[in-house]
């Protein structure tokens, strides 16, 4: 059974003639082993309040303000507990497996998802999980994000993860996804090349860039168009942060469902009751970024065969692309 979260409670009242301080500096000078850094995350989380409003890590202390925080007391990494949580394993051998994990699961215990992750999983279908990683990421060789489905590979052991992780590294490994995007391509295909830097006006997110932040190429070629979304095929040369989301982003063809950046809203189309409507029947049924790995390819480390896994589309993603076509 999983541990139960507690959270350590605050309260602070300004006293007049306070001189302005950022939020997250104040609150790291006043909460016990605190570092700004973590307070951010506490912020971006929505576990601070100033006068009973959520803010901004930015938000200026003001005299008189009335600020309240909750502090999750999570277990420790090294203790993190099995979970009896169903798993879609599509191979497995003594050295390595390949899960096809579901939208809504976080890879690895962190702020806000203690419990329900895939590595809370993972510990109780195997006693062998890699430890390369730093506590509480056992076997986690690389992540997909949280409303992303599709393959993730996790490896068993420390050698096995080391030489996984060396193809990744070098771009050797072979990731193919798929993504409804709204509008329609001026090209059928093509590659995206642009930096992907975290954005400054929101640290959940990141953006492309000229100069700053790390290199990115994403090769996309379109599979099926709609009225006004298409069904696109994606490779990642590169794997950064949120790189196919801010890519296709950039192109002004977002991933529909996508609120973090503009897919959960009309992009393409009219703005007319019929056209909302509709809109708002394909958001209830893909109410996430309408993003799937949908086949990973690597060299096996200890048979040095070629592997090739490709998954099925999700229920969501099928219903979505099924509504589109009508």
């Amino acid at each position: 059974m999983a541990k139960l979260i507690k959270e350590k409670k605050y309260r602070f009242e300004i006293p007049e003639g306070k001189k302005k301080e950022r939020l997250d500096q104040y609150l790291a000078s006043h909460v016990e082993n605190a570092t700004r850094t973590k307070v951010q995350k506490f912020i971006e989380a929505g576990l601070v309040f100033v006068n009973g409003k959520t803010v901004k890590s930015s938000y200026c202390v003001q005299p008189f303000d009335v600020i309240e925080a909750s502090h999750p007391i999570a277990p420790r990494p090294e203790d993190t507990e099995p979970e009896d949580i169903p798993l879609n394993i599509i191979f497995e051998d003594e050295y390595l497996l390949i899960v096809n994990k579901a939208a809504g699961m976080v890879a690895h215990p962190a702020y806000a998802n203690f419990t329900g992750t895939l590595v809370n999983a993972l510990l109780h279908h195997s006693k062998n999980l890699s430890s390369l990683n730093e506590a509480g990421r056992p076997g986690i060789v690389h992540r997909i994000d949280k409303n992303t489905s599709g393959l993730l590979v996790v490896a068993k052991d420390d050698w096995t993860h080391a030489k996984l992780a060396a193809q990744f590294s070098k771009h050797s490994i072979e990731r193919e996804y798929w993504a409804v995007c709204w509008g329609i391509f001026s090209k059928p295909e093509g590659t995206i090349t642009a930096n992907v830097v975290r954005a400054k006006n929101d640290r959940k997110k990141f953006t492309t860039s000229d100069t700053d932040g790390k290199h990115a190429v994403t090769h996309y070629k379109v599979i099926e168009e709609f009225e006004f979304a298409s069904l696109v095929k994606l490779n990642l040369e590169t794997g950064r942060t949120h790189q196919i989301r801010v890519h296709l982003t950039s192109l002004n063809h977002p991933i529909f469902g996508d609120a973090a950046y503009g897919g959960a809203q009309i992009v393409y189309g009219n703005t007319l009751p019929k056209m909302k409507s509709r809109v708002q029947n394909l958001l209830e049924i893909m109410p996430r970024q309408a993003l799937h790995a949908k086949t990973l390819g690597f060299v096996h480390p200890h048979t040095k065969e070629n592997v090739r896994f490709d998954s099925e589309l999700p229920e969501d993603f099928i219903k979505l692309i099924a509504e589109l076509k009508k």
